[in-house]
């Protein structure tokens, strides 16, 4: 039981944590689609040489390793970082999953690629769409003059009918555009006549400027929040969202933009950025591009015409208005795409095809009308950065093919991405840092090394793709778009599987792919994995209320996985799972599925899985940490008494706390509380294992283990011992590598 013993909490604690930090610049490999969610490649790693390479983690980390004789299981492979991990340490990998998203992304980042001929190709695509296309967002410089002036963000405003005087007023929840730490002023829009003013302060009860082209008085506060409004015309008070369905979107107004003129920025002592009100050059650039769409039938073919259907998440597309997938973008940016997404499907069938359409279909995240410019970055937002479809007053439309070295959310920014992933891929590296305990470097290289990247030797990331592994040939990749449910193995096919399973109801992971998917299947039609007009499958495994899923439907799907993989592992093999939720009863689930496959829990370990300014978190009780579940396949460790097992879940948690903090980590009160959670899984695992029933019925494993989870809770004084650790209590504290 090699993780049990060489795990090492602290230093698999700080790896993690930076790369949480900035995971692109750990893990460039993630830049070549987007996956919800993804945790660390650190942990992963870190999973995979405790369990098959002797000797201290710190070592084995730095060094390279070709374990070719390994194959390693996921079955819920999501944005696929295990099965990256132990390709990159020369393992087999069989990987499943029931989103065809899935597939295709993991697909992509382990195929190889001519990097040189992608770049090639790239640029000869941009500069023929940008022949077609690029006019649309050329403007006038209002400092210069100049009249080739480039659009990097258009910012929308939506409208709304008064009811009472059929006037339309702008729905601004505020007229701040840009803060003044990336540029030389606040820019503030005049809610009377739509000036942009620059300002050394915001508008306050002391400071009252005036708009410089109509002279009223500026203000920050806008006339809508939270589906009310002002009328700006007669002063009604409104709605412009209620509970029902709108029939259509919003109307919206082109009121800002922040443009690059490269005549002023080229002069000596330019600084800031370049804001304008539209003129009517820029009006009539989004209305040229609205009539030619119209003309375009070649065009107008690939737009994703599918309905958008209720779901959890979606349904609030529809109290917006956007029932179709088409609505989600604005005709100028339906142009703009179709006309990209026309290039690139006119290209020969090769790799490269194949990494272009996969960079067309992660730029449409920047490219919608969902999008929001941050006004303290000044950059367009991710639709998705808080894991939702996120739908304000105010959205920013980025220039489609972007500038180069200039701004973000373009096609040729993500051109650059997924050339940075792939050149990571041929090499892959690692950091090292001066702080804490140190690799086992010779000294030399620690003095040169410390705080900087190192190349790992012999490793890379690049399978051959195979439909079953006979041979341990090293680097074999089996992935499936597949209900891991329905599986089958035969015996000693894996030697370990890791896995990061769906958190219950945490991601609609459907709802949100559809979004890519209903654009991408149109490049593929012939291919098996894109047949489906979505990727919601009944079979998901998500809690999702209006499809009717609780925790049965999640339990009876995880115990058929859970024991499908079981079934093809080695004896004494290692079956491991991170895990996080808030709600304790969410945890019923992943126990059930263990004590149905006959899997024994013999460690959980605490690690960092996310960052706590990520938007999706920041600001909740939610924990940053998930708790790795360490099972294995016909390994039992002696039952104990109640009392010692009560006493083994104060003392393990103590140590985890411990060690996190050693690690630099600020331990929160949620963070304490899900630890705990886990260790009373684990505690729950072992009392409940010996006579475990697998023939009873879902609900009723679910209300066993409910009812030894909360007596555990309830002896281990739970409430009190998490505030306890919280405070810095002192229990018994032993050694921070977990066994």
């Amino acid at each position: 039981m090699s993780i049990e013993k060489r795990f090492d909490v602290p230093f698999v604690a700080r790896m993690a944590l930076r790369e949480k930090q900035i995971q692109q610049a750990y893990r460039p490999i993630i830049g070549v689609h987007k996956w919800f969610a993804r945790r660390p490649g650190t942990v992963f790693r870190a999973l995979l040489l405790s369990e098959f390479v002797e000797g201290p983690l710190e070592h084995n980390y730095y060094a390279g390793h070709n374990l070719s004789h390994l194959v390693v299981a996921d079955p819920f492979m999501g944005g696929g970082t295990p099965l990256i991990e132990a390709n990159r340490i020369g393992a087999n990998v069989v990987g499943f999953d029931i989103n065809p998203m899935s597939y295709w992304i993991v697909r992509q980042e382990l195929a190889d690629l001519d990097i040189t001929a992608f770049i090639e190709t790239a640029e000869v695509v941009l500069e023929r769409a940008d022949g077609e296309i690029g006019h649309f967002y050329k403007t006038t410089c209002t400092r210069c003059g100049y009249e080739n002036a480039t659009v990097k963000y258009a910012l929308w405003v939506k409208q709304e009918r008064c009811e009472k005087c059929g006037n339309i007023s702008d729905l601004f929840p505020g007229h701040l555009v840009a803060q003044n730490k990336r540029h030389t002023h606040y820019v503030v829009a005049c809610h009377a006549c739509g000036e942009l003013n620059e300002l050394d302060h915001l508008p306050s009860d002391d400071h009252r400027p005036v708009c410089k082209a109509c002279g009223a008085e500026l203000r920050i506060e806008g006339n809508a929040t939270r589906g009310s409004y002002t009328c700006l015309s007669c002063g009604n008070d409104g709605r412009y969202l209620t509970a029902e369905s709108r029939p259509e979107p919003h109307p919206q107004r082109l009121f800002a933009l922040e443009y690059h003129c490269p005549v002023c920025s080229a002069q000596k002592g330019f600084k800031g950025r370049l804001f304008k009100a539209p003129d009517a050059r820029d009006l009539a650039n989004v209305e040229e591009a609205r009539r030619q769409l119209a003309k375009r039938g070649d065009l107008l073919k690939l737009i994703p015409t599918e309905a958008v259907p209720a779901g959890d998440e979606t349904t609030r597309l529809h109290r917006w208005g956007y029932h179709y997938y088409q609505d989600l973008f604005s005709p100028r940016q339906l142009l703009s795409l179709t006309t990209l997404f026309g290039l690139l499907l006119d290209l020969p069938s090769s790799p490269v095809k194949d990494a272009l359409l996969t960079v067309f279909s992660d730029t449409l995240r920047y490219q919608n009308a969902l999008c929001r410019y941050d006004t303290y970055a000044l950059k367009v937002q991710d639709i998705f950065s808080v894991h939702g479809y996120p739908t304000g007053l105010v959205r920013a439309e980025a220039h489609p093919l972007g500038l180069p070295g200039i701004g973000s959310g373009g096609f040729r920014h993500f051109i650059a991405k997924y050339a940075k992933a792939k050149r990571y891929c041929h090499a892959p590296f690692e950091h090292i840092y001066d702080e804490g305990p140190q690799p086992l470097l010779p000294t030399a290289a620690k003095k040169r090394l410390r705080g900087r990247r190192i190349a790992i030797p012999g490793e890379k990331i690049r399978a051959r793709f195979v439909k079953n592994i006979a041979e341990r040939s090293g680097r074999l990749a089996v992935l499936r778009t597949q209900d891991a449910a329905t599986a089958s193995f035969p015996p000693n096919s894996f030697d370990i599987v890791l896995t990061d399973p769906p958190y219950f109801d945490n991601v609609q992971y459907a709802e949100l792919m559809d979004f890519h998917y209903v654009w991408l299947r149109r490049a593929y039609p012939q291919l098996p994995e894109f047949q489906s007009p979505s990727t919601r499958s009944e079979k998901e495994l998500t809690g999702n209320s209006s499809q009717g899923k609780g925790l049965e439907h999640f339990a009876r799907g995880l115990s058929d996985a859970f024991s499908r993989f079981a079934s093809g592992l080695v004896h004494g093999g290692a079956f491991v799972f991170t895990y996080h939720h808030n709600d304790p009863s969410a945890y019923y689930p992943p126990v059930v599925a263990l004590l149905n496959a006959r899997l024994y829990c013999t460690s959980v370990l605490p690690v960092p899985a996310e960052m706590g300014a990520s938007m999706h978190i920041k600001g909740t009780a939610s924990s940053v940490l998930d708790s790795v579940f360490v099972c294995r396949k016909g390994v039992v460790q002696p039952k104990i008494d109640r009392r010692s097992l009560l006493a083994k879940v104060r003392t393990q948690l103590a140590e985890d706390v411990s060690a996190l903090r050693s690690a630099g980590l600020e331990v929160t009160r949620g963070d304490i509380a899900c630890l705990l959670y886990g260790h009373v899984s684990r505690a729950t695992v072992s009392e409940l294992y010996a006579d475990w029933d697998t023939e009873l019925g879902v609900r009723a494993q679910l209300s066993a283990v409910g009812h030894v989870f909360l007596k555990t809770l309830d002896a281990l004084s739970a409430q009190h011992l998490v505030e306890r650790l919280v405070g810095g209590g002192d229990l018994t504290v032993g050694s921070a590598h977990v066994g």
